[in-house]
């Protein structure tokens, strides 16, 4: 397995290479060399993987480098991004070896159609099966997809309009007095939804999607854009009951991936329904977060806009790149060139030598300096699986625009 992980790959990088050379008639550019090196490093953490066994899917490292693996039992949030960034690969390579890849991991998440019990299945489910359709994957996966709409949707809470995102009988979720909290980050699991009515013609899953992003449009934002990480609603009577994080530095700081997520989901909501509410929206956002003046030179945010002891605060490589990629997809909806260009100059960023890994080093991610939640004291300043996944995304949508 490892000789045709490398035989295949060396392959697919010397193709990618000529050709990007003969095409373009000067030296590799930005977008490919990045592929270029996100194959490389990819084939080394690859071959771990295989040493490990095949159903090993990588979430992040541990200080001492220790690889920590996402679960594929239908919790963890995080067990689509894999196979999402490898399905980013084939795209942006044409090599089938990584859509056979591609195909592997997603196969390990068929189950998670029927979990219940979370509002990532959308996470889960779109990034590896979404994107698989749409790269040409098995047709079953239509089946799957809806399949996983119909779970998520029994989440959602008639009386209040919205999905609820986390369970509140146990874990440290319990602990909070919650009845129906609703995250920011519960925006971009209505992609799904948008997807099943698309796929299965039944306009159920389309509604319950513009109620919950109406009621998040309605209840999650500050006057000056920025946004609330929780609300807690009544379930029953629709109240709102709360406005605070979870994972922000206070109830009233500006989570900086809280942002990210906002402006993606809004963006990716106006796709959707060209609903210019949701589109004024995320560039509400942008005002917000490009104007803050706790916004570093390089465009990469410090985990909260808020936190006490910035500059001294970890930043959030996460928060970058979903952002960068969310920016690709408005500025073609605006038309606003600023986009754009600020998409460009994140990316520069990411791919400097401050954020981007040494080749062969950061066990096999292509990023470092991620946040996952400091207040749980959960992955700090680590590489972290979404952070590779939006940031090939941004790639790919870049290469895209420039086409």
């Amino acid at each position: 397995m490892k000789k045709s992980i490398k035989i295949g790959l060396c392959t697919g990088i010397l193709c990618w290479i000529i050709l990007s050379c003969i095409a373009d008639n000067h030296p590799v550019g930005f977008v490919a060399e990045n592929v270029i090196f996100a194959t490389e490093q990819y084939a080394t953490q690859l071959n771990e993987l295989t040493d490990r066994g095949e159903n090993h899917i990588p979430r992040t490292i541990k200080s001492d480098g220790t690889m920590v693996y996402a679960s594929t039992a239908g919790w963890d949030w995080t067990a689509g991004f894999y196979a999402g960034s490898l399905w980013y690969l084939y795209e942006l390579t044409g090599d089938e070896h990584w859509k056979s890849l591609a195909e592997r991991y997603t196969a390990l998440l068929e189950k998670v159609q029927y979990n219940k019990s979370t509002h990532d299945v959308g996470f889960i489910i779109g990034c590896s099966y979404l994107n698989g359709i749409r790269l040409g994957g098995e047709e079953q996966y239509k089946s799957i997809i809806v399949s996983a709409a119909q779970s998520l949707s029994t989440r959602f809470r008639p009386a209040a309009g919205v999905i609820q995102s986390w369970n509140v009988h146990s874990g440290w979720q319990a602990k909070r007095g919650w009845k129906c909290p609703v995250i920011i980050d519960n925006l971009m699991n209505l992609e799904l939804l948008f997807e099943a009515t698309r796929m299965s013609g039944d306009s159920t899953y389309y509604r319950i999607a513009v109620s919950h992003a109406d009621k998040t449009l309605q209840n999650h934002f500050r006057s000056d854009g920025s946004s609330f990480h929780v609300v807690d609603y009544d379930g029953e009577t629709g109240e709102v009951r709360s406005r605070c994080t979870a994972q922000g530095y206070s109830d009233e700081s500006a989570w900086a991936r809280g942002q990210a997520w906002a402006i993606y989901g809004y963006t990716m909501c106006y796709r959707y329904t060209q609903n210019l509410a949701y589109l004024k929206q995320a560039e509400k956002v942008c005002d917000f977060i490009f104007t803050h003046s706790n916004m570093p030179d390089d465009l990469v945010p410090y985990w909260d806009y808020d936190a006490i002891n910035i500059p001294h605060e970890p930043r959030d490589v996460s928060a970058a790149a979903i952002t960068a990629s969310a920016l690709y997809e408005l500025s073609g909806y605006t038309r606003k060139e600023q986009y754009r260009k600020t998409a460009d100059l994140i990316l520069k960023s990411l791919s400097s030598p401050a954020y981007r890994s040494p080749l062969g080093m950061n066990g096999g991610f292509l990023l470092m300096h991620s946040v996952g939640s400091i207040p749980h004291g959960s992955e700090v300043d680590v590489p972290l699986v979404y952070a590779d996944y939006y940031f090939l995304e941004a790639l790919k949508r870049k290469r895209d625009m420039e086409k």
